[in-house]
């Protein structure tokens, strides 16, 4: 067996940092527990084929899931913000830009439930679908969900008034923050959000170590597209990865006001933790499913990732 790493620190935010080494006892342990139907939300640029891989690991864990519905085109749907005047004050609201969204959420919702048999279900929301799944559980009730868990979600906005720095969400990920439900960790409804450690970002001026770890070993929300975002973010190494810290930092900086800090390639691990939930750090780990090979890049949804988070699926 293989030890993990764990560091616990004290509520009401709980965190965990767990390396890429995984317990060879896990999966027996959470395919011998009944599982809750789960409902997954894709990110932004992502598409419901993205997920097929993960609800097949789901499933060999015995967790049925759902996933919603999205095109890659439906994301342009997003392009009706432009004539609210919100958008560019900066203070955009989830209603009614992504209306569509939180209905086909919905209508995830209501298939998962014929599959729980009046139990109860979970919501996996990964990137920007954490925080909509957010929105969701706030306009349309928490009655039937059990846990949130996200994968590399942007939870904060990012700070005001600094040089260079631009919401890209133009104001949503505020409204998330002053009007969605406080994370909580309860027997109830428990909050679990996983955050990556797969590159270091580093300014365009100024030295900043430059750490990556796309090759630690592995055993078998923006309006700039996601997905676009990470498939450029290519497999590097300590040589030849100055440049693509430098790119990656500024992606990170414009999330949470830093550059030179750890992160899956698109979201700074401190901004995909929330206070007042158990808060995971996993090393190694990418953003996106696009561009994933599951082995040397692997992202939230890998096989062997998934090891590292399913018992929470578990009742």
């Amino acid at each position: 067996m293989v030890v993990m790493d764990l560091v616990l620190l004290s509520p009401p935010s709980k965190s965990v940092f767990l390396s890429s080494s995984v317990s060879s006892s896990s999966s027996a342990a959470a395919t011998s527990a009944a599982c809750r139907p789960a409902v997954i939300l894709p990110g932004l640029g992502n598409n419901t084929g993205d997920y097929g891989k993960l609800q097949l690991t789901l499933e060999g864990f015995g967790v049925p899931s759902v996933v919603a519905k999205v095109s890659r085109l439906d994301w342009f749907r997003n392009a009706a913000g432009l004539v609210d005047p919100n958008y560019w004050r900066g203070t955009l609201r989830p209603r009614p830009v992504l209306d569509w969204y939180l209905k086909r959420v919905d209508e995830a919702v209501r298939e998962a439930k014929e599959l729980a048999q009046g139990g109860s279900l979970s919501l996996i929301g990964h990137s920007a679908g954490g925080w909509l799944a957010r929105v969701y559980m706030e306009e349309f009730g928490v009655c039937d969900i059990s846990l949130l868990l996200t994968l590399g979600t942007p939870h904060s906005p990012p700070p005001k008034g600094l040089s260079g720095v631009i919401d890209q969400t133009r104001g949503l990920l505020d409204y998330v923050e002053k009007n969605c439900r406080n994370a909580v960790y309860t027997p109830e409804l428990k909050y679990v959000c996983v955050a990556g450690r797969y590159i270091q970002g580093a300014r365009i001026f100024g030295g900043s170590e430059i750490n990556v770890v796309s090759a630690f070993p592995v055993d078998g929300d923006q309006l700039i597209s996601e997905v676009s975002i990470a498939d450029d973010v290519e497999s590097a190494t300590l040589n030849t990865s100055t440049w693509r810290a430098r790119f990656v930092g500024q992606g990170y900086k414009q999330v949470c006001g830093q550059a030179d800090v750890w992160g899956d390639g698109v979201v700074p691990e401190v901004s995909a933790h929330l206070e007042g939930a158990l808060n995971i750090s996993l090393d190694g780990v990418y953003h996106s499913p696009v561009g994933s090979d599951d082995v040397s890049r692997p992202w939230y949804g890998s096989p062997a990732i998934v090891e590292k988070w399913i018992e929470h699926l578990v009742n």
